[in-house]
């Protein structure tokens, strides 16, 4: 894991720190968490929020990612509209059976090329391919898994089949209406990926587990959190 240093900065980096998870983590606009820095005492503008978020929260997800395990035998494949400039483009997004976010791709088509880049990023990212690709009825996907050899893994269903990653896509969605749309392909691509990632850490789901378990799993996101948050020294 990459330690991050916070050298020539003015704020100490637990403000640092503080600042780009309040961001990430909850669906806030830069200028809710300055409010917030405000209320204990921190004067930054929102600028120095959207700067500090930019540079450190890609560096904090890259350790996040190193760190976390392999996915589970399932992935759930998906695409949504996201309008950009006025121009549609498409998030296509893949979580396994968990919900756990494997990856997220902007891109212009919504064809095969596409699917087969994310694909082919995900065979890399994982090191082996699952049991089962679960998809809508999308062609682009058949004609992609033909190409990678994978179409007996394939299982295209119904829409109800794949509710796993459309849920999935319900927090993106949050963020882009709080955030009045993305700026850029590429700044919703650098956006979604950081988020992603802390996401998937404290995304605990309490609903399924007793307040004890829960208290277990909060206490492990924080300390992975800190872990690849920690500055050097």
């Amino acid at each position: 894991m990459r330690e991050i240093s916070f050298k020539r900065h003015r704020f100490p980096p637990d403000v640092i720190r503080y600042a780009v998870w309040l961001y990430y983590r909850f669906t806030m606009s830069l200028r809710d968490v300055e409010d917030l820095l405000a209320e204990r005492g921190i004067d930054v503008t929102y600028e120095t929020v959207r700067c500090w978020a930019n540079k450190f929260g890609p560096a904090i997800a890259a350790n996040i990612r190193k760190v976390r395990g392999r996915a589970v035998s399932v992935w759930h494949l998906d695409e949504m509209v996201v309008r950009i400039n006025g121009k549609r483009l498409y998030m296509w997004r893949a979580v396994d059976k968990e919900g756990e976010v494997l990856d997220v791709l902007v891109q212009k088509r919504r064809n095969k090329a596409a699917a087969l880049k994310l694909l082919r990023k995900l065979l890399k990212n994982q090191g082996a391919a699952p049991e089962q690709i679960v998809t809508d009825g999308l062609a682009s996907y058949r004609a992609a898994m033909k190409v990678l050899g994978c179409r007996i893994k394939h299982c295209p269903g119904r829409l109800r089949d794949n509710n796993r990653v459309e849920n999935s896509h319900l927090p993106v969605r949050r963020r882009e209406r709080k955030m009045q749309r993305f700026e850029s392909q590429g700044q919703a691509q650098r956006f979604v990926s950081t988020h992603s990632a802390i996401y998937n850490t404290f995304a605990i789901r309490r609903h399924l587990v007793t307040r004890k378990t829960m208290r277990t799993f909060r206490a492990a996101a924080f300390a992975e959190w800190s872990a690849a948050s920690g500055a050097s020294a």
